[in-house]
């Protein structure tokens, strides 16, 4: 794990982005995407770029059940908006929050996985350590399933919407298993809320309590971090500093 404290945000996005378009360089097919606010800054430069991603494929780790593709709170609006309405991919996947039947919508989730095994997964970290929506908890081997999402996620998430009555209370989400079995991963976290779980999950014990922490087990890993999220780790844990 090789972990890079950044400035800021804007600079760990460039940073990430350079991560991207290196690992394209070296034939890379497909990415990993994430949402939230996290990885705005790295999508922003990736549209600003002129790197051709219409030959790419893209995997997401999560979609929230019971939302439509085109609403605005919905992760399948959130990459189209932040980044394929401006630079196409060949192909991109999102689970279908409006999927009748969860297994089913799993089972198929978990074949695109098979199907287009990723390159580079980008991956932001939960208050609580969780990665995708992998809650303290999850196991380890998990492959993409519909998960409920705790209180303090919910309560994290409530800033996205009017209501928090209207949060969703369960997502599809890639389970750990399958974001292991990415080649690469790239992690950001930034703000003083996120300092507990970067410590927990660089340099506590590999427990399923701090979901992030497995990827202590996983070869290429790079963490990316801005200063605030850095504040509690050892300086013998950090291995890069960027502005």
């Amino acid at each position: 794990m090789k972990v890079i404290v950044a400035t800021n945000n804007d600079v760990a996005g460039k940073k990430a982005f350079e991560l991207i378009k290196e690992e394209m360089n070296n034939g890379a097919k497909v990415l990993g995407l994430a949402t939230g606010s996290t990885p705005v800054a790295m999508y922003k430069y990736m549209v600003n770029s002129d790197v051709d991603f219409s030959k790419m494929t893209s995997v997401n780790l999560d979609e929230y059940v019971g939302c439509a593709p085109d609403d605005p709170q919905s992760y399948r609006h959130f990459m189209q908006v932040n980044l394929f309405d401006k630079k196409p991919f060949a192909k991109t996947y999102v689970p279908d929050g409006l999927a009748k039947d969860p297994e089913e919508e799993t089972k198929r989730y978990n074949k695109v996985i098979a199907d287009n095994p990723i390159d580079l997964q980008v991956l932001g970290l939960g208050r609580n350590g969780h990665i995708g929506f992998n809650e303290p908890g999850s196991p380890f081997d998990a492959e993409t399933r519909k998960v409920p999402l705790t209180e303090s996620t919910i309560e994290a998430n409530a800033r996205f919407f009017d209501n928090e009555n209207d949060v969703p209370k369960f997502a599809y989400s890639m389970g750990i298993g399958s974001i292991l079995k990415s080649k690469k991963i790239v992690l950001m976290a930034f703000g003083k809320e996120k300092a507990d779980a970067v410590k927990g999950m660089i340099e506590g014990p590999v427990t399923n309590e701090c979901p992030a922490s497995v990827l202590q087990q996983k070869d290429d890993v790079t963490v990316i971090v801005d200063t605030d999220a850095a504040s509690e780790l050892k300086d013998s844990s950090i291995d890069e500093k960027i502005n």
